[in-house]
């Protein structure tokens, strides 16, 4: 990478590791990680995510992550791990917790909703009746 104008002008290029990026990658570390490791900052990362040799490594390691990754989880579902097996089957068979809160009428019809009573045409005695008959429906509360 040319600096500038000048012959040697500009900022020295920074080493970076590439065996330790593979090793790094490989415990999935995200650019911001990297950086922090090499003690640069994330653009140098992205701009040398250009660079075929730096995607490689990063690649290869990050792919061999996933590969460890999977080959533990598939070893925990074959000991019987519950957690492994729900997870394997949900992401690999489409199995899904599947909870149906659609309230139907009868024979799955819509619900039928009639208008309110109309209270107004009632005489005191047979509110006083629907009162009396209504209190005894309602369950005593506690607290």
């Amino acid at each position: 990478m040319s600096g500038g104008k000048r012959q040697r002008a500009g900022r020295k290029a920074i080493k970076i590791d590439l065996e330790q990026v593979e090793k790094l990658c490989n415990l999935q570390c995200t650019d911001a990680e990297l950086a922090s490791f090499f003690g640069v900052s994330t653009r140098t990362i992205e701009r040398r995510k250009s660079q075929p040799a730096f995607a490689e490594c990063m690649a290869r390691g990050k792919s061999r992550g996933l590969l460890t990754l999977r080959r533990n989880l598939w070893s925990l579902a074959g000991k019987g791990n519950p957690a492994a097996n729900i997870f394997l089957a949900k992401n690999l068979l489409g199995y899904r917790d599947y909870v149906s809160n659609e309230l139907s009428g009868p024979d799955g019809g819509p619900i039928a909703i009639a208008p309110a009573p109309e209270l107004g045409a009632l005489s005191d005695d047979e509110i006083k009746q629907l009162a009396l008959l209504v209190g005894k429906a309602e369950r005593p509360r506690n607290g």
